[in-house]
């Protein structure tokens, strides 16, 4: 038989963790209610689909005030037509927040741009240059194949992901 006093020692040994063990719990606890996102938390892509004639484009989007007051007039309908021989162009109903300026030089063809001069939707297919008159929106997911297809059409634009609800 054991004594209280061994008994008691025995009890609150085997009950009290380590005090390494107890902030390992701890952690273990604070992530289990954070969930598998909050440890390895990403920001969903901001990703907007443009359709026009049977041609569907996708593209990701930056996180700018630009391409945030973008987002928020979607869904939009709009004509996107040829522009000079690496463009095409779409027209907006309104001018967007120009907080998104910031220049570069790694221009690529399949960028989706805002035109400072006009406000309009640029969407590259060919080369091009920053002039300080581009806002770059996001850039083209895949080819730019259905860029090169020519002619004036009747536009579509709409957010996706799952964050499609906010603004």
């Amino acid at each position: 038989m054991i004594g209280r006093r061994a008994f008691e020692e025995a009890f609150v040994t085997v009950s009290v963790p380590h005090p390494g063990r107890r902030r390992f719990l701890a952690g273990a606890a604070a992530l289990g209610a954070l969930g598998p996102a909050g440890l390895h938390a990403q920001p969903t892509p901001l990703r907007m689909r443009c359709s026009f004639d049977d041609q569907v484009i996708t593209y990701t989007l930056l996180d700018n005030p630009t391409v945030r007051d973008l987002l928020s007039l979607l869904p939009l309908d709009l004509t996107i037509e040829d522009f000079s021989t690496n463009e095409k162009i779409a027209h907006l109903p309104r001018r967007l927040d120009e907080g998104g300026f910031a220049p570069f030089d790694d221009e690529t063809p399949g960028d989706l741009c805002y035109f400072l001069g006009w406000g309009n939707l640029a969407f590259f297919h060919d080369s091009y240059r920053f002039r300080n008159d581009l806002i770059r929106l996001g850039h083209i997911e895949g080819g730019v194949a259905p860029l090169l297809h020519k002619g004036r059409y009747a536009l579509r634009l709409e957010r996706l992901g799952e964050s499609a609800e906010r603004p």
